[in-house]
């Protein structure tokens, strides 16, 4: 049966603190400090289990391979000859935030009535930009059934950073929905992550109808405040749209489009005067899974900085108190994450399919999650400082985890 699946990108055994990605504020902030990269993956864990209490049906991507030897390779060099800096982005654990893994267009969207996914190609960011062989590679694996389209990466010079800038509103999983994808044009000084031309790039290769695409700027002032993806300030389920006042570069002309295409959408806008712009990238308001619930409803999953940001508690406690969409609020514990600059929403990647239909090595129940917990519990490093990060014996472990991990899975193909 068609349904909502979270694919949930868990925390590798290499997640460190490097700060590589400027604009990203929580990544600047927190160079050189300690990571903790067992507890920050089992925080994600205890993440999935919160949506599968819910009733949220639960998947998994995979840690890559770390430190990235083939690409120091096609750099000249190798860990132990590596500047620092590329040394820190061989060592990358940023696949873990799924959502920049792909686009993804439901079946209902599609001309040819399959689901479609397009890798990311991250090429902003140097330390990003070899993901996503590798991304592709777990894609294909997961969604190899003729029910999906799994499509190679946008090329240069136009970079795409994913589902963190695109979302879909749709009155049902089985319905025809509107896909927006979001770019920004400039960003104060900081780099504009999403090209205007990948988004078209996508769609088109999605088959999506253009009457129901929009093709949107990011405000300038949200990206120049820290918002490097549009999903830290705006994020969509159903037909609801949850974005702040200050999102999108033309609010009143994307609004006016978008109740053309769908009149029955209910578009939640936060006032700038209730929650200013860097309260609510601070505190990941807006990178919060927000989701339709089996019994009924939406649901906001929020970090649980959320709740320590007073602007943003309150008015989050007033709109759920209301008469509007959003009704009831589940707060998670992801700060190893929200440390390195990536909330709730960051760490997965949505995709409406039939779970049938999905390779069940990438998809999780309690008990697949026990036993990885256990790997993690006994390979995973408990911390990793900053002068670490040359260690031969820490990359020997770091890779020594992975491979236990892909073997419980019975994903060695990977390897």
């Amino acid at each position: 049966m068609i349904g909502e699946i979270n694919f949930d990108g868990l925390v590798g055994p290499s997640h460190n603190y490097a700060g590589l990605s400027p604009g990203n504020l929580a990544a600047s902030l927190n160079a050189g400090s300690v990571s903790h990269p067992r507890a920050a993956a089992l925080e994600g864990i205890a993440k999935m289990r919160a949506n599968l209490a819910l009733g949220l049906t639960q998947g998994l991507f995979l840690p890559h391979r770390r430190p990235d030897r083939a690409w120091l390779t096609s750099l000249a060099t190798d860990p132990a000859g590596a500047a620092p800096w590329l040394r820190a982005a061989a060592l990358s654990a940023s696949p873990m935030w799924a959502a920049n893994a792909a686009t993804v267009s439901p079946a209902a969207d599609t001309k040819d009535g399959r689901c479609h996914l397009s890798v990311a190609n991250l090429m902003t960011m140097p330390h990003r930009s070899h993901e996503w062989p590798e991304t592709l590679a777990q894609l294909r694996l997961a969604f190899a059934d003729p029910a999906f389209a799994v499509h190679g990466p946008v090329p240069p010079p136009f970079g795409d950073e994913g589902a963190a800038n695109h979302m879909r509103l749709a009155p049902g999983h089985n319905a025809a929905g509107v896909e927006i994808f979001v770019h920004g044009v400039a960003g104060g000084g900081f780099p504009v992550r999403q090209h205007a031309e990948a988004g078209r790039v996508v769609a088109r290769a999605h088959g999506l109808d253009p009457a129901r695409t929009l093709h949107v700027v990011q405000s300038e002032a949200a990206i120049a405040a820290g918002a490097f993806h549009n999903d830290v300030v705006a994020v969509a389920d159903g037909l609801t749209l949850f974005a702040h006042e200050q999102a999108f570069g033309d609010p009143a002309g994307f609004y006016a489009e978008l109740r053309r295409m769908l009149p029955e959408v209910a578009i939640v806008e936060v006032p700038a005067s209730a929650v200013p712009l860097g309260d609510a990238i601070r505190s990941y308001l807006f990178n919060a899974q927000l989701v339709t619930l089996p019994e009924g409803g939406q649901a906001l999953i929020l970090p649980a900085e959320a709740r320590e940001t007073p602007t943003v508690w309150a008015w989050l406690e007033a709109m759920v108190a209301g008469n509007g969409p959003i009704r009831r609020l589940e707060l998670v514990d992801v700060r190893q994450s929200m440390a390195n600059g990536g909330g709730p929403a960051c760490l997965r990647l949505r995709v409406v399919a039939d779970p049938a239909r999905v390779d069940p090595r990438f998809l999780v129940d309690e008990a697949k999650l026990d036993r990885i917990a256990r790997v993690v519990e006994a390979h995973w490093p408990d911390s990793i400082a900053p002068d670490q990060l040359g260690d031969p014996a820490l990359w020997t472990r770091i890779e020594k985890a992975r491979a236990a991990l892909l073997d419980l899975l019975e994903l060695r193909e990977l390897i």
